[in-house]
């Protein structure tokens, strides 16, 4: 491994690290840990570990966190596409631990994409307050919608969008903000050996100016009183301590919290900041509450960590959050309601239900779940969604998800969403069907392949179960011992697969 690393790189961190040098490059020829995240929105862990068919440890700071041995191939099991846990690099599942995420907040990801975060910060929700994930990338902001909606959150809007221009509908408005910021990548040189033959392309200098934005605008878009947890996962003290002190040079009203002693991370490295004018000596002092990972001090990659606690204080946002780029100059001077690329929807796009359309919605709820769903009922173009409450006005930015998606109008009906089967527990569908995990019909399912399935398979959550013929025809939601997997049509013994084509198991 050590014969990819630039040379440059390697210069420098002999120069930071001194006499730890020695254990750092070691750390290099040992294998790289692998880490999966239990959904506890959709099982708890005393359930999972009666399920569990891996070979699991603990993670020490991360409590629904665990290793896992890459033989195990856990994305190649059932549970996977039942969203009972997400795959997972274990330093990673630190930031939303330091977030203290309770049920109820409103809660920013910022830079989301692919969405392990975000998930996390759902399971912390449980269902209850907002998540907002935002991803300013196109492509990579499709995985981060996916992944949410595999993770069954009914709670969340997916927004694509810079932070700027978030600032104009969520002035003073989370609770708590992750940025898990881009950065020169230099702590997952040993988990993908292409981001180190690719690292004299990612500019430090470039990776300060997005971070010094994103902070800015994130201090406009917390509320008083908020958290915001900055994350990286390299060791460039330039995008680091530097970035926050630089920070807190700028914005008084926030602190570094110290981070509790017991999940073992080293400090920040306040000896590495030189004199600058960019920062205060006092600023400069507070970074060493900071924390690191160090891949020869713990099991997992390199990471950084500032926890920034906002005073309470009401005052007006600061001038560089204006001056950052000029990027909510920009964003204001944009023209509103533009229209997204590839077919996603926007917010421009909303209009209301008429009577036939939500009387088409309200049966299919009647029929075929057991309780009314919560939230507020939209539609985009043929797309209907359940918007969770508190959601200010979005016509003005680039809308991926506007809340949870349940389904889609079609002519004189309506047919529900994978989504909507995904977030739903078992007992909420009027009808349903259980394939055990070690049986072949689990993996024919998820192929997409139709099955024979006699009535007396059929469960439903109708007491007495009806006499009539029948009874069992319609939308049948499909588990793998018990959690939901998808939807199925069931008739005359056969159960169509209504699982869609670009999630199948390949």
């Amino acid at each position: 491994m050590s014969s990819v690393l630039p040379e440059a790189f390697l210069d420098k961190m002999q120069q930071l690290l001194g006499e730890e040098y020695p254990a750092f490059m070691a750390s290099y020829e040992k294998p790289r840990y692998y880490g999966l995240r239990v959904n506890t929105n959709k099982v708890s862990l005393a359930a999972f570990s009666k399920y569990n068919p891996f070979t699991l440890s603990p993670i020490p700071w991360a409590p629904e966190g665990f290793y896992y041995q890459e033989e195990d191939r856990p994305g190649k099991h059932p549970y996977y596409h039942a969203g009972l846990y997400y795959i997972q690099e274990p330093s990673a599942m630190m930031p939303v631990e330091l977030l203290g995420v309770v049920p109820g907040d409103r809660v920013l990801d910022l830079c989301a994409a692919p969405g392990g975060k975000s998930t996390q910060i759902a399971s912390k929700l449980q269902g209850l307050g907002l998540l907002a994930a935002n991803d300013n990338a196109g492509e990579r902001v499709k995985a981060l919608a996916k992944n949410l909606e595999l993770a069954g959150v009914s709670n969340a809007i997916v927004l694509n969008e810079w932070p700027a221009s978030l600032v104009r509908s969520f002035p003073s408005f989370f609770d708590k903000i992750l940025i898990d910021a881009p950065c020169s990548g230099e702590g997952m040189f040993r988990k993908d050996e292409e981001m180190a033959k690719q690292w004299e392309k990612h500019s430090v200098e470039k990776c300060v100016l997005m971070q010094r934005d994103i902070l800015a605008h994130a201090a406009a878009l917390l509320a008083p009183g908020g958290r915001i947890v900055y994350s990286t996962c390299t060791f460039s003290p330039e995008e680091n301590e530097g970035m926050i002190a630089e920070f807190l040079s700028g914005h008084p009203d926030f602190r570094v919290a110290v981070i509790p002693a017991s999940l073992g991370l080293a400090p920040g490295r306040a000896d590495w900041l030189a004199p600058s004018g960019r920062y205060t000596p006092e600023s400069a002092a507070q970074v060493a509450a900071a924390g690191r990972i160090w891949p020869h001090l713990m099991q997992g990659e390199g990471h950084f960590f500032a926890v920034l606690e906002h005073s309470g204080s009401t005052g007006e946002a600061a001038p560089a959050d204006e001056d950052a780029g000029g990027a909510l100059r920009r964003a204001r001077a944009q023209p509103r309601g533009r229209k997204g690329g590839g077919g996603w929807k926007q917010a421009a796009d909303e209009t209301e239900l008429t009577r036939e359309e939500a009387e088409q919605v309200e049966r299919f709820m009647r029929l075929t779940l057991t309780r009314p769903l919560p939230g507020k009922l939209m539609k985009y173009g043929s797309h209907v969604y359940l918007q969770p409450p508190g959601v200010p006005r979005l016509d003005t930015l680039k809308v991926i998800r506007p809340g949870w998606f349940i389904g889609t109008l079609k002519k004189n009906r309506f047919e529900p969403s994978h989504p909507l089967a995904l977030g739903l527990k078992a007992d909420e569908a009027v009808r349903r069907v259980d394939l055990p995990s070690t049986e072949p019909e689990a993996i024919r399912y998820l192929k997409g392949e139709t099955l024979e399935i006699s009535a007396s398979l059929i469960l439903t959550a109708l007491d007495p179960k009806p006499d009539e013929e029948g009874w069992t025809k319609g939308y049948c939601l499909v588990c793998v011992d018990g959690f939901p997997l998808g939807w199925g049509k069931w008739r005359d013994g056969m159960l169509k697969n209504e699982y869609p084509a670009g999630w199948r198991w390949t």
